[in-house]
């Protein structure tokens, strides 16, 4: 990235006196939920990082959400703009065995019994590097109860003319090999549309089947199916929290996949590094907080530490990188 010439402090600085309702981190009167908050900006778009989960909380263009995220002064919920790492999705029973030895992670989704959406939701992340339009956060992740490396991982918020560009690198620095999967929980905003009218394009060819507790238990084809949205067309009475694979890419190496309303099209698009997609749309169906679908880039599928499918294993010193990304205004049809 280019540099400017100002510190981190320099540029959160600027921010705060733009957006004064995010100062206060060191006023105990004034904490918010999510800790600091970090603003970008770039032409018409705006997006804030915070510092709890290193997550993106807001994304606009001329003032209007491309994602649903939630307020300053209001807790994450519903996994808006989390990352998922080092594992997206569920672990059955928390439970899975690597090099030999069988681990037991804590239940984080206790009425399912499952090991839900990483280690690092909900810590401190920190502001490693910010200019106008970009900014880097980074965790070291530690040894704990049923996780024993050692992973550095940073994360790459860009704004261009195009949007948001999202990069995460993870970075083995531990003695032996690991285990990694990523995923990302972003929103795509639908503003007033009812759920029934909201039109997606999911650019794959197979589906995944889940039992009662939300783990995978077969692979189907999407053409034909009530999964098939290869063609844009209207979710109608049809809920998703469905899991996409078998990936169609466009020309640059990319797949897209589109939400459509009324009022904006919003795009999600990853690299190579994703060969996987989870689309949920009950938020938007509830309407429970800002009204949005769910579309969520995925490394591998849920309990990959035990199928080990599409899993990573970082060797020491080797580091993964993968990027996906917002765009308004796409139709890739």
């Amino acid at each position: 990235m280019p540099t400017l010439g100002l510190s981190v402090a320099d540029t959160v600085g600027a921010m705060s006196a733009l957006h004064p309702e995010l100062t206060g981190a060191s006023d105990p009167g004034a904490a918010l939920p999510t800790g600091q908050q970090w603003v970008i900006g770039h032409g018409p778009f705006e997006a804030t990082v915070v510092e709890v989960g290193g997550g993106l909380r807001t994304l606009t263009r001329d003032g209007v959400d491309l994602v649903a995220g939630y307020a300053a002064q209001e807790r994450c919920a519903s996994g808006r703009g989390q990352q998922l790492m080092p594992w997206p999705n569920r672990i059955r029973d928390g439970r899975y065995t690597f090099a030999g030895t069988e681990q037991q992670l804590p239940l984080t989704e206790v009425p399912l019994r499952n090991a839900s959406h990483g280690l690092v939701r909900w810590v401190l992340w920190e502001l490693v590097e910010m200019e106008d339009s970009w900014l880097t956060v980074g965790y070291r992740l530690h040894p704990q109860p049923g996780w024993e490396h050692f992973l550095d991982l940073r994360t790459t918020y860009a704004l261009d003319d195009s949007g948001l560009t999202v990069t995460t690198a993870a970075r083995n620095v531990g003695p032996g090999p690991a285990p990694f999967g990523y995923g990302a929980h972003p929103y795509l905003a639908t503003g007033d549309t009812p759920l029934d009218d909201i039109q997606v394009r999911i650019p794959a060819r197979e589906w995944v089947e889940v039992d009662d507790r939300l783990l995978p238990v077969g692979r189907h084809p999407v053409p034909g199916s009530d999964y098939d949205f290869l063609e844009r067309h209207p979710v109608g009475a049809h809920d998703l929290d469905t899991a996409y694979t078998d990936v169609l890419r466009d020309a640059d190496g990319r797949w897209r996949c589109t939400v459509a309303s009324a009022d904006r099209t919003v795009t999600l698009w990853a690299d190579e590094a994703f060969g996987w997609l989870q689309v949920f749309t009950a938020i938007a169906r509830d309407q429970k907080g800002v009204p949005g679908v769910a579309v969520e880039p995925m490394s591998c599928p849920a309990d990959a530490f035990n199928s080990t499918e599409s899993l990573v294993v970082l060797e020491p010193g080797e580091e993964w990188t993968g990027t996906w990304g917002i765009t308004p205004g796409i139709n890739p049809e």
